[in-house]
């Protein structure tokens, strides 16, 4: 490119044989001294080396040559300024290139230089040519670079040195070279070009939003070298970063054209550093929804807290997507736990709190809170300082008036919680490799509708993903792989969790969950658990088996279906209730498992599936589903029954028991099956007015007889003397337990009827 060609622009002074008017012994600015009619100077026709030239005496300690006319610098474009000089007597001077930078209006720009290197002439007669560069950019080569506020330059020479000698000077040529400095004219515009100084101080967002207006859908090239950006900066065109950025924390890089990963990890030079101030743009950039990560694994060596790499904002609720790269966990202290063992008072009057602890300060939001009373996967919600006080995610079941407590906080590869609500977040193919150093995913303090797809979480130390407040509420989980660092050991001893969620109408779907101790903590109420393959198997020997999913809400409005619980249990407790003894409230119920496969393998002979956990005393089942599944030991000893209710704190009233359906399920190496209605059958060899037939091992959670909703006889009724019996029995339920079955005749008799027996009370 040549501007001369490309836009008619003129760069060539008119040669000193035109006249000496335009040619000024002082700045070439309008009104300055000319050589016309000068002493000093006068038109050679013909010298033998230049033809006609300017004949030129020294008398002044710098003798200035400018042309007059304005000689255009368009931005971005570097004009070179040559000439031939020879001394012919008196004292030899020395020659460079200088000029005159003006700005708009015809004010001077100041503060650039205005003369080049210069050369010393030692031989009378020899020819001396010397050049320079000037152009917008401090680019390797340029001899006077002006920066982007000069416009138009006056350009000539200047005779530096002793006074009194005579020169000749050949006509002065100006010619465009910007071609000798940018790679391709076509798609590139260099930053440098419009005064970006690569020395990690000068501020350049005035150059790189210049070089932006004038791109025109053209890559924006950002040199090799340090670039600082002072303040937020939009590039509207895409972006090359050979060089890289320093800016301040709170100064976002918002690129419009080259929204993802790479091109963040290429202008910081600093994954990390990278990963936090695309973040920052994501949740400050109205052009974009979603930061690609484009396949990128990212090493990570402390937690990413996004809240503060986003620096101004503490909610958000319009959508945002991170998608589709790995974050990679190394080996640093940035991940131990901080643990913090303090007294607290607790009252059941004031549930979520625990008050009178000392430096309650040193205590962080989102620990996770122990000691005696306390139910699994208590978190701290929030810290009040003046107050003493922590907030809790859950009522505590059973702790002391004041006692200690332990708070540890795990450490996240991604947390969020920094922000006090966030909604409409998600990621979708990512995966957390947390390699046994980290935890996974910490989610905001409250929020809605967060979506995770397709994600992976692998090795987490501690947990996969922890929501400590009410930031889960609507979330989705579908379709992920989670991954333990515990498979190796027994299930006894394992710690690690995949999921805790305290919050409401959430959808775990299609996930495969390998090894944990507890697949998923769940909280709240109106879940749809669906197509999930968790198993969390050892090597040992009729080994103990753990919860998979732990419900600690009594009443839950939830399905279970269509999943494969391999070596797990699904536990309902109400463990997170501060005053746990049945109140005339609702009771263990509002659950439909459905349709899912039961497996264990090499287990002790107590193992069961299902088991209902109270910790008060009054509680009762009531709308209780179990329909259609498959129970199936599939190697080791046959276990007792699927389904048992854990005493340690209280037992079932189950003469409570109301809507319970146990049909249609299928069991395989199961001693004790359950239905609810039950079938039965009552034989009487020997006539008897009382038949009995004790049901316990077959009644649902070792409940009781409430009623007989059907019976039908199996051949004749008899006397004992063999006479047909045309009368009906009624029933009752006797033993300790209600669960024998008794089957009333007015008079002695025998044979045999089929019945169905419901553990549950009609109204």
């Amino acid at each position: 490119m040549n501007i001369a060609v490309t836009d008619g622009i003129v760069l060539m002074p008119t040669p000193f044989g035109n006249g000496l008017d335009v040619w000024s012994s002082e700045d070439g600015t309008p009104g300055s001294a000319t050589y016309n009619g000068a002493a000093n100077a006068s038109l050679i026709a013909a010298d033998a080396d230049f033809g006609i030239c300017l004949e030129l005496t020294k008398t002044q300690s710098v003798q200035k040559l400018r042309y007059m006319v304005e000689t255009p610098i368009p931005t971005g474009t570097y004009l070179e300024v040559r000439v031939r000089v020879k001394a012919l007597s008196g004292a030899f001077p020395s020659v460079r290139i200088a000029g005159w930078a003006g700005a708009a209006g015809g004010s001077h720009v100041s503060g650039v230089a205005e003369a080049a290197s210069s050369v010393a002439i030692d031989t009378y007669g020899k020819i001396y040519e010397v050049s320079a560069i000037i152009g917008g950019g401090a680019r390797i080569g340029v001899d006077m670079p002006w920066g982007r506020s000069a416009i138009y330059g006056h350009f000539g020479l200047d005779l530096t040195g002793a006074t009194g000698g005579v020169v000749r000077i050949e006509d002065i040529s100006i010619r465009d070279v910007t071609s000798v400095f940018l790679r391709d004219m076509i798609d590139v515009v260099d930053v440098m070009d419009y005064g970006a100084i690569p020395d990690g101080i000068t501020d350049c967002v005035a150059a790189f939003e210049a070089a932006d207006a004038d791109a025109n859908g053209r890559d924006i090239l950002v040199p090799e070298g340090l670039y600082f950006l002072g303040s937020t900066i939009t590039m509207a065109n895409p972006v090359r970063f050979q060089g890289t950025l320093s800016m301040p924390d709170s100064a976002q890089l918002l690129l419009t054209r080259s929204f993802d990963f790479p091109t963040y990890a290429d202008a910081f030079g600093d994954e990390e550093l990278a990963l936090k101030k695309a973040l920052q743009a994501l949740f400050n950039f109205t052009d974009h929804d979603t930061l690609d990560l484009k396949g990128r694994r990212i090493e990570i060596s402390a937690p990413i807290d996004v809240q503060a790499a986003v620096g101004n904002k503490t909610s958000f609720a319009t959508h945002r997507l991170v998608t589709n790269g790995q974050f990679n966990a190394t080996d640093s202290t940035a991940w131990s736990d901080t643990v913090v063992t303090k007294s607290a008072t607790y009252t059941p009057s004031n549930e979520r709190v625990l008050s009178n602890i000392a430096n309650v300060g040193q205590i962080e939001v989102g620990s996770l809170v122990s000691g005696t009373g306390v139910g699994r996967e208590i978190y701290v919600t929030t810290v009040n300082e003046s107050a003493g006080e922590v907030g809790l995610s859950d009522a505590l079941f059973g702790p002391a008036a004041t006692q200690n407590y332990t708070f540890t906080k795990f450490k996240f590869i991604f947390d969020l919680s920094g922000f006090s609500s966030l909604g409409r977040f998600e990621l979708d193919g990512v995966d957390f490799f947390c390699n046994g150093y980290a935890s996974a995913l910490l989610l905001a303090q409250g929020g809605i509708a967060m979506q995770l797809r397709e994600c992976g979480f692998t090795r987490p130390k501690d947990r996969g993903i922890v929501s400590f407040g009410g930031a889960c509420q609507g979330m989705q989980i579908d379709r992920c792989t989670f991954l333990s660092d515990e498979q190796a050991i027994d299930v006894e001893e394992r710690k690690s969790i995949a999921v805790s969620l305290p919050s409401n109408d959430i959808k775990i779907r299609d996930n495969r969950v390998v090894r944990f101790r507890h697949f998923a903590m769940l909280s709240g109420t109106g879940y749809i658990i669906a197509n999930n393959h968790f198993f969390q198997g050892d090597s040992s020997s009729a080994g103990t088996r753990s919860a998979g999913i732990i419900f600690t809400r009594t009443n839950l409005k939830t399905t279970i279906v269509g999943n494969y619980v391999d070596n797990a249990f699904i536990e309902f407790s109400n463990e997170h209730d501060s005053d746990p003894v049945w109140t005339n409230t609702y009771s263990f119920g509002g659950i439909a498992i459905t349709g899912n496969f039961f497996s264990a393998s090499d287990v002790p002979n107590w193992f069961s599936w299902l088991q209902v956990s109270p910790y008060g005393a009054g509680h009762y089942l009531n709308g209780f589903t179990i329909t259609d599944n498959v129970f199936k030991i599939s190697s080791g000893n046959a276990i007792d029954r699927i389904d048992r209710v854990d005493t340690t704190y209280a037992d079932l009233d189950h003469s409570k028991a109301y809507n319970i359906t146990v049909t249609g399920n299928t069991f395989f190496k199961v001693s004790q099956e359950i239905a609810n209605p039950m079938p039965v059958s009552v034989s009487q060899t020997s006539a008897n007015a009382t038949w009995s037939k004790d049901i316990a091992d077959r009644i649902p959670f070792g409940g009781q007889i409430h009623h007989v909703e059907s019976w039908a006889s199996w051949g004749e009724i008899e006397s004992g003397s063999g006479a047909t019996r045309d009368t009906a029995p009624y029933f009752q339920a006797s033993g300790s337990q209600e669960t024998t079955l008794q089957v009333k005749w007015p008079s002695s008799s025998r044979g045999t009827i089929f019945c169905k027996v419901r553990c549950d009370a009609i109204d």
